[in-house]
């Protein structure tokens, strides 16, 4: 989630916006140092982009290239793993669309939100992100319509 979220609406902030903030993203969630390039980052920028666009049934945003693999662990599980940050987020999509869980990822429809979350709702109904904030900002916008 936290990678959707590299785009911050609300605040207007970018974690993707240059290779520093890139890099500090990454260092912050790692423990490992990891070179960045340009090309890592349009990458990085262009799947962000693919993967929001399909949380939020926008049109379809072709995805870039990544590379994944699969190991075995000594306890016959299969994993999926990564060697860099890009195909790290690939390699957790693809888990969640394994474990039918891609559909509980949603984008919030508040228009200076957008923010992505999990709904772990049993049937799958939950609208916003917070219904404390955006949730409750929708409806009192709709009843102050009503109200007129």
């Amino acid at each position: 989630m936290s990678f959707l979220n590299t785009l911050d609406v609300e605040e207007g902030s970018d974690a993707l916006s240059d290779l520093d903030a890139y890099q500090e993203w990454i260092a912050a969630r790692t423990r490992t140092v990891t070179r960045i390039t340009l090309e890592d980052l349009q990458v990085a920028r262009t799947l962000r982009s693919a993967l929001r666009a399909a949380v939020a049934g926008d049109p379809p945003v072709a995805l870039p290239d990544v590379t994944f693999g699969l190991s075995l662990s000594r306890a016959g599980d299969v994993q999926l793993d990564a060697t860099d940050p890009a195909g790290t987020v690939a390699a957790a999509v693809a888990t969640l669309a394994i474990r039918d869980e891609w559909r509980r990822i949603k984008v919030c429809p508040a228009d200076d939100c957008r923010w992505a979350f999990y709904d772990s709702s049993r049937n799958r109904s939950r609208h916003w992100c917070s219904m404390a904030v955006c949730g409750n900002r929708a409806k009192a916008r709709t009843h102050r319509e009503r109200a007129r």
